[in-house]
């Protein structure tokens, strides 16, 4: 191995390999299978990059999210490892040169998803090349109870065929026992040696907390650290409020989502790495690839999808091994919010197979046509025009997309953005002109706020279909308008593709996946309720809860959780003092609730209960509709 410790020092820097490192890497180079579970943070990538430098050829990588890939061939250009991915922007000629590069240009990795492995033309040409190691990453995904369950993973023992001879590694960082089994048995992996990490992380102290008041409380806690922070939210729109609200205390803070560009993105995680800003608020789009090592707080203003989620995202934090915290804060509203958000995305087969015709109808397929040309989409226009909603209608394609019926590429370049720059005479006199450029302005100012202010995103499909003029009319009225220097006009250098996969037969497909979208509604629901059991189990420690969930066992608990704390307290509860505290809090708030008052005073509710109830009884304070308490005059 002193030639892996070489490389090691050399591409990584490290002088040593983590936990189960070496033995994978030396499984490999033997050519047997290996199956790898270890936790986030340990370093799996290395697990299957440094065997493949040390033999001849090249690995395949197949992963399920365009970023991902784009973040790992980043990463190894940056080590001087030559590496490549392919995408749906790749043309037949682009996706040929890629392949010669692989065979002829001393190239070591190809990155592609596992649903660009169907291909036919992919697969004749993975079969030309000499392929030293497959690693499938994120394998989780084979399995209909994992929590990101993708259909055309089941496929990728194609593989298998081509390159029988060739040592396979799968990895994933959270999978149940059922998710483990099915992993090994729909790739084949029966002789694989398994390697199995631990998932507690003894250096994370884990609090869930019920709170009225979420973003004081969020407030309090980023201003007890001086290091690197990440707060998850549910929403595009809630990293933005968020960031502002830090913005505003003078907390340095950086937003992240899935709508941001490449170079937004870039933007933020390098502002954020590089501890420009302290705090990074982000929509669980944000870590796949982190490997900050000084995360001192993880916290959740929302409640995650699944506990396979959670763990992931709070696996992020104290990966240097000193100690951490991780918060994860709710109350009725944050329930009801995943909820409503988990219903919205289990969308039934009859409106999948709604939205399916629609889109058949929308590019003139008739029934048993396929048109197999990459198209334009735009979302929105098309959610508008057929009055659907438009979460329902991203789900619905998700679907299908995951289905084979059609490719749908996710991941579109920045909106269209405008400004207006002209003075508002001048706008008057546009805007009573009969023509496009007048009805365009109005309808700009009608539909978008803040266009003088600032550059905003807009949608020009969604403009077409509101003001009944094509969308092209549209465009070049938004292009006469800025040559006019009336506004400033970012056009998008485009939108969502979309490709049909099979002949239009809509009652065929409809019948054919049914079955697996009502279970896949099923599992996601199952893990909603999870994880509400884990947040609403306030007397068994955190870790043993977490753990269990994964098949593994806690000794004894872990000491350190909200849970584990509340219960080793030996505080004793000087009433009398408590209650002058809570009169004096309420003289200055008027009314709170409990879980206000438990904030304010950083006390746990629990402790304050007899307290309050002895000022009841004395009529020092009293209820009021609303649930809170206030004082009798």
């Amino acid at each position: 191995m002193s030639k892996a410790i070489e490389l090691l020092k050399k591409h990584w820097g490290f002088n040593s390999f983590r936990e189960s490192q070496e033995a994978i890497i030396k499984e490999l180079l033997d050519k047997k299978d290996a199956f790898v579970l270890l936790p986030t943070g340990a370093g799996k990538s290395l697990c299957y990059q440094l065997p493949a430098l040390l033999s001849d050829g090249v690995c395949l990588v197949i992963s399920p999210l365009i970023a991902l890939m784009e973040d790992q061939v980043k990463s190894l250009e940056a080590k001087g490892i030559k590496a490549l991915m392919l995408s749906s922007k790749l043309n037949r000629h682009d996706t040929i040169v890629a392949f010669d590069n692989l065979q002829f240009g001393n190239y070591k990795f190809l990155y592609l998803s596992p649903e660009k492995l169907q291909s036919e033309f992919i697969q004749e040409k993975i079969s030309q090349l000499h392929v030293n190691l497959i690693a499938i990453d994120e394998a989780h995904c084979i399995s209909q109870w994992g929590h990101d369950f993708r259909p055309a993973y089941l496929k990728i023992p194609v593989l298998n065929e081509m390159h029988p001879h060739t040592p396979r590694i799968a990895l994933t960082a959270t999978a149940t026992s059922l998710v483990k089994s099915d992993i090994i048995e729909n790739l084949n992996l029966i002789h694989a040696k398994v390697f199995s990490g631990s998932y507690y992380r003894k250096n994370l102290q884990i609090n869930i907390e019920k709170t009225a008041d979420i973003r004081g409380r969020i407030l309090k806690l980023v201003q007890s650290v001086d290091e690197p922070i990440i707060i998850y939210v549910s929403t595009r729109k809630s990293t933005l409020e968020y960031r502002q609200l830090l913005n505003a205390k003078q907390i340095n803070a950086t937003a992240y989502h899935g709508g941001l560009t490449y170079k937004q993105k870039t933007s933020a995680l390098d502002e954020w790495s590089n501890e420009n800003s302290k705090v990074m608020v982000a929509t669980n789009a944000f870590g796949m690839g982190i490997d900050k090592s000084n995360v001192r707080m993880i916290i959740h203003a929302h409640l995650p999808n699944s506990i396979e989620n959670f763990m992931q995202e709070i696996g992020r934090a104290g990966r240097d091994g000193k100690d951490a915290k991780t918060y994860l804060l709710y109350n009725e509203n944050t329930i009801w919010e995943s909820k409503n958000m988990i219903q919205k995305s289990t969308v039934s087969p009859e409106f999948c197979k709604m939205v399916y015709a629609k889109l058949n109808d929308y590019y003139q397929i008739a029934n048993g046509e396929i048109q197999e040309n990459l198209f334009s989409f735009d979302l929105q226009e098309f959610a508008v025009r057929y009055q659907f909603n438009l979460s329902e209608v991203y789900h619905a394609l998700n679907h299908l997309h995951h289905e084979d019926i059609i490719f749908y590429d996710q991941n579109p370049n920045k909106s269209s953005r405008i400004k207006i720059v002209e003075n508002a005479s001048k706008l008057y006199e546009i805007q009573s002109a009969q023509n496009h450029q007048g009805r365009v302005l109005q309808l700009l100012l009608r539909t978008y706020g803040g266009i003088h202010e600032q550059f905003t995103p807009i949608n020009e499909g969604l403009l077409a279909v509101k003001s009944g003029l094509d969308k092209k009319y549209i465009i070049k009225a938004l292009h006469t308008l800025e040559k006019d220097k009336a506004i400033i006009y970012d056009k998008s250098s485009s939108v969502f593709t979309l490709r049909f996969l099979v002949p239009r037969e809509d009652n065929f497909i409809f019948n054919t996946i049914k079955k697996n979208i009502q279970q896949r509604n099923q599992i996601k629901i199952e893990k909603l309720k999870a994880i509400q059991q884990m947040v609403s189990n306030d007397f068994i420690c955190r870790q043993i809860q977490l753990l269990r969930y994964f098949g593994e066992k806690l000794d004894q608990p872990c000491g350190a959780c909200d849970v584990c704390l509340r219960k080793n307290s030996n505080q004793t509860v000087d009433h009398k003092e408590l209650a002058d505290k809570v009169l004096r809090l309420l003289d200055l708030s008027k009314a709170l609730d409990i879980n206000e008052i438990s904030t304010a005073l950083s006390i746990d509710k629990r402790m304050i209960i007899k307290t309050l109830e002895l000022l009841v009884e004395k009529r020092s304070i009293d209820l009021n509709l609303q649930n809170k308490f206030y004082i009798i005059s």
